[in-house]
């Protein structure tokens, strides 16, 4: 990651959600933010049909597939990203108030996971 690629709360908060998410899928992830998703049609059609399982309330699409995924029991790979300093334009994230987007979908996530 270069200088300033990203800002330090920003940096926390994915990690965050990246010990998170490992913690619920029972997978290690370093990043699950990245927004970059990558799977066979079959599968993606698979966790299509199951979306109603987690709801269908995701902005971002990363709990859709990460946890869909998990829940069909496919192997989740990370393959890495470099993240550089914008060179134009301005970041579409609101860090709060995505993050507590974010924050409700890992307490739905858990709901549906881990407590019986």
């Amino acid at each position: 990651m270069e200088d300033r690629a990203m800002r330090a709360l920003n940096q926390l908060g994915n990690k965050f959600f990246a010990m998170c998410f490992s913690w619920l899928l029972g997978q290690r992830l370093k990043d699950t933010l990245c927004g970059t998703k990558v799977l066979f049609r079959t599968d993606y059609q698979a966790i299509a049909r199951n979306r109603s399982y987690f709801g269908d309330f995701d902005p971002f699409g990363d709990f859709d597939l990460l946890f869909g995924a998990s829940k069909l029991n496919l192997k989740i790979i990370e393959v890495p990203v470099r993240y550089r300093n914008r060179s134009y334009g301005e970041t579409k994230i609101h860090r709060f108030r995505h993050g507590l987007i974010l924050l409700r979908m890992v307490f739905y996530a858990y709901r549906k996971m881990k407590s019986f």
